[in-house]
């Protein structure tokens, strides 16, 4: 099975891909490690080359959920799942896990693939905020895969749907 887990910051989509990678044994990946390297803990763009070989290697191992945010660079991993969950967290809720993750990622209880930066928490306020005012063009482009997309505001509500 190839599971595709769409959501704007915070929202659950890292926890969501690792139980269902524990509970289906399938590999998960990460969108922001297909779209970003961290050579030496310095973060650069991939090409959008470089991140289709990634999506190529990922798919030829036949099953896989892979998880994030929707990037142009990444559209084919929409064609190619047989899931697309759009995990659709309130808002507050995100807005607590910013805050609650940054707080976390500073004292080092928590890991990153990014340094945690009052820019970056600034940031992931503005992307969330944005992903709102954008709305309408998210659950567009998702409805073009409706026969394989599960819509779900909260983990407890894909029991017994995959």
């Amino acid at each position: 099975m190839k599971i595709l887990i769409f959501g704007i910051v915070a929202s659950g989509k890292t926890t969501l891909a690792r139980k269902l990678s524990k509970e289906l044994s399938i590999p998960y990946y990460e969108g922001d490690c297909i779209a970003w390297g961290f050579p030496n803990e310095k973060r650069y763009k991939r090409s959008n080359e470089e991140q289709k070989e990634i999506i190529d290697k990922i798919n030829e191992n036949g099953a896989w959920i892979v998880e994030g945010t929707y990037r142009e660079s990444q559209k084919v991993l929409y064609d190619l799942a047989d899931k697309i969950i759009f995990l659709d967290t309130p808002l507050y809720i995100r807005r607590y896990r910013i805050i609650s993750r940054f707080i976390k990622q500073k004292v080092g209880y928590e890991k990153s693939n990014y340094k945690p930066t009052y820019d970056m928490l600034k940031h992931m306020f503005i992307w969330t905020n944005d992903f709102e005012k954008n709305r309408n063009v998210h659950e567009d482009r998702l409805m073009d895969y409706e026969n394989k997309l599960l819509w779900i505001k909260s983990v407890n509500e894909l029991k017994g749907k995959l």
